[in-house]
Parts: structure tokens; sequence; C-alpha cells
């Protein structure tokens, strides 16, 4: 068995590290040429050719991420239909690999691909994506969520916050920030309008060129709104910078933990979480998605095709990978629209095609 799993392993991995490069060099291609394009709608911006280079090399462990499931399943589906159009597998399944073996056995290699997947999409990935984006931003401008900004919400002991961010800069600091203070009753308090504001390190922003405005309190007779304007304010609060990013930015871009405290903290202030979870939840069975193609490429060696090549198994692996990876975005947005369980929402594509992979595995097996 030593000898078959060395056998199978290294046909595997050498095909799914093919399909692997050929993919990313075909995305690599196509996010250069969109930079390009960009280099020539701002010509006056200091973002050169070195710099597009640099984005799209960072861009790479995303694809990677997202790719990976998919490049498992043609490759595994390649070596499969290869061995059983060669005999191969008729002479290894004589040698003593059953199908119970030939399921472990594959079941192992995909464990593998499982945490290959998890290292690159909880932490090489958000890392180097966000490192892409404030490159981006350096040379481009700020990075915004439109005109109305990013919202946050922080509670404390005697009072509530609702923070609007405009946008990020380059090196992390905040931009046209607007604190709303609230007592526990729901009236405003103040406002705090601040130019800029970077994180101290403390559990607290620094607001910088700051004008504060205070509502006088419910009930009192005189109405008077006071100003001030303030050069710096120290505002303590559990506002970190991955919570800010996650706000600003796409949620796919946080790791499973950060994403975990995020959630955490907007269940804490009362905020909806639902697309968070479900991205919470995606990120934790997306790994496991490596099984299942694993699982679904092992009938391919039990369909005795001895004419003709293997280019319609690997069509068919390219469109059940297709397939999936659209459904898994599917099911993200309509679990989001129609507030379904977050977990079930992940773990739903995964399974379907599970069940598919092993129905075709018993019929191939149990019943030819």
């Amino acid at each position: 068995m030593r000898t078959l799993r060395r056998l199978i392993y290294g046909e595997v991995l050498a095909a799914v590290g093919f399909v692997t490069l050929g993919f990313l060099s075909l995305f690599f291609f196509f996010d250069l040429v969109e930079e390009i394009q960009s280099l020539g709608r701002y010509p006056a911006t200091p973002y050169r050719l070195v710099h597009a280079l640099s984005y799209v090399a960072l861009m790479v462990p995303s694809h990677l991420y997202e790719l990976l499931p998919i490049a498992v399943l043609i490759g595994t589906i390649f070596v499969m239909a290869r061995l059983a159009r060669t005999s191969e597998f008729t002479i290894l399944r004589t040698s003593g690999l059953g199908p119970g073996r030939a399921l472990k056995t594959l079941l192992l290699l995909g464990l593998g691909f499982v945490l290959l997947t998890f290292a690159v999409g909880d932490y090489v990935a958000p890392l180097a994506d966000r490192s892409a984006q404030l490159l981006k931003a350096r040379f481009q401008g700020r990075i915004t969520v439109g005109q109305t900004g990013a919202w946050l919400k922080e509670r404390q002991s005697y009072s509530q916050f609702s923070v609007n961010v405009g946008a990020m800069d380059a090196d992390g600091s905040l931009r046209d920030l607007r604190l709303f203070e609230f007592d526990n009753q729901g009236f405003l308090v103040s406002l705090m309008s601040a130019r800029r504001a970077s994180f101290a390190g403390d559990e607290a922003w620094l607001l910088e060129q700051v004008e504060r405005t205070e509502f006088p309190p419910r009930g009192q007779d005189a109405a008077r709104i006071a100003r001030t304007q303030l050069a710096s304010v120290r505002w303590p609060n559990q506002i970190s910078a991955e919570m800010v990013s996650a706000a600003v930015l796409k949620p796919e871009r946080m790791g499973t933990i950060d994403l975990f405290e995020y959630i955490r903290h907007l269940e804490a202030n009362r905020q909806v979480a639902q697309r968070y979870q479900i991205e919470f939840w995606k990120k934790v069975f997306y790994p496991l998605s490596c099984l299942v193609m694993v699982v679904l490429a092992l009938p391919f060696a039990y369909l005795h095709v001895r004419a003709g090549g293997v280019s319609a198994y690997v069509f068919g692996g390219v469109m059940a990978g297709i397939s999936f990876f659209l459904l898994n975005n599917l099911f993200g947005y309509i679990g989001d629209l129609n507030d379904w369980q977050p977990w079930l929402t992940a773990a739903l594509p995964g399974l379907l095609y599970m069940l598919l992979s092993l129905s075709a595995f018993a019929w191939l097996v149990l019943r030819r």
C-alpha cells in the first residue's frame, strides 16, 4: 500500500500543481491587463508598471485560495481517468486496492489539501490582499466604500457611539470621521468630527483636527449648543484595526479569528451580523470542499473507457468545479436575503456535492 500511495499521490500532486499553475497564470494575465488599462486611465498618478506587477502578485494568494478545490478536482479527475484508460487502475485493484482503500487513500490526500487551503485562506491571502489594496490606495487614492462611508457601533457603560469612517489611507489611518454619542435612552449627546484618526495601540483612537459639538441634556430649559475646536482627542474604544478593515474592505479578506471577533462586536452592539456569520462559516467549510472534490473524482477511475483521451472527463471536472463555485456563492447571497442559518448556508453546497459523489461512487462500484 505504501507503493500504491506513493504512485497515486505523486500523480495527483503533479496534476494538481500543473492545473493550479495554469489557472494562476491565466488570472495573473487577466489582472495584469486590467491594471495596465488603469495605468492609461490615470496617467497623472505615480502608479507605474512595477506597482501594477506588485499588486497583481499580491492578489495571487487570494486566487490560489479560491481555485484550490477546483484544481484538486480537475487534477484528480485527470489522474483517475488516465489510470482507468490505460488499465493501470485495474492493475492496482488486482494488487489489493479495493474501493474502501482507494477512498481512504484519496481522503488522506484530500486532508493535506484541506490544510493547505486553510493556511492560504486564513493567513496568507488576507495579509497579501490587504497589502495589495493599501498599495493601490497609496498611489491612486484612499480606500472608500462609497459616499456614505463605513458605519460601526460601540457600546460603553454610560453611552453608545455610532462611528462613520469616510476612508482608509494606505498607512492604515482613517479619514473624515464622525462620532455620534448617545446616552442610554438613545438621545444625542455630542458629535465629534475629525479629519484624521490613528490607532494608539492601547484600545484607543487618536483623533486629530477635531470639532466637538455638545448638545444640551434632555429636559433643560435653556437649549444651548457648545462647539469646541481641539487639536487632538484620545477616544477609548474596543474597535480594532481589523474591525475597521472589515467594514471598509470585504469580509472575505479577513481571517477566521478576525471574522469571529468582528461578529462578536456586532452582536454586542446589537447589529446585524448575518453576512459576516455566513462568511465565517464559509471560511470554516470551504477548505473541507477539497475532500468533496477528491471523492467526486474517484468514480472516474471506475469508468472503463479504453478508447479516446481524457479530455471529456477533464471538461466534466471543469464544469463540476465551476458549478460548485457558483453554487457556493449563490447560496451565500440567498441565505443572506432569506435569513437562513449561517452554518447551513455555508455547508449545504458541500453536502450536496458530497452526496452526489458518494452516490456515483456507490453506483459504479457496487452496482457495476
